[in-house]
């Protein structure tokens, strides 16, 4: 991934333009790898290189650009699948279910009734 990266990164700095990035393409690779597989935030990835979210985003997507049009880490697509050509003998998908908590309905909860309101200076209830 670094090798594509770096000689991707090279040739588009060879003609000039803006002034150096801050952070290098390793740095790059490195937080949009942290942020398939740890989960992490934009906003802890930016305040961790104390960069800004939209940098971090921006890099991000030219890494996942990059890699795409290379086409070493693509998959096949449904196509090949459904066409039985180069079809792999395994396909794992990872589903992780986790329960969420809700609070249990009891009776009490799913029977009750508006009480009205009662008005405290005439001792008198309300219509």
């Amino acid at each position: 991934m670094l090798e594509i990266l770096q000689t991707k990164w090279n040739k588009q700095r060879k003609r000039g333009g803006k002034q150096p990035q801050r952070l290098q393409v390793e740095d790059k690779l490195l937080r949009t790898l942290q942020y398939w597989r740890e989960y992490r935030t934009m906003e802890h990835l930016a305040y961790e290189y104390d960069t800004v979210k939209s940098y971090i985003y921006s890099s991000m997507v030219w890494v996942e650009n990059t890699l795409i049009c290379d086409g070493t880490f693509s998959l096949p697509g449904k196509g090949a699948l459904i066409s039985g050509e180069n079809t792999p003998r395994t396909i794992l998908i990872d589903v992780a279910e986790s329960p969420i908590e809700r609070p249990k309905k009891t009776a009490k909860m799913l029977f009750r009734q508006e009480k009205t309101a009662y008005d405290q200076n005439t001792g008198d209830f309300r219509s």
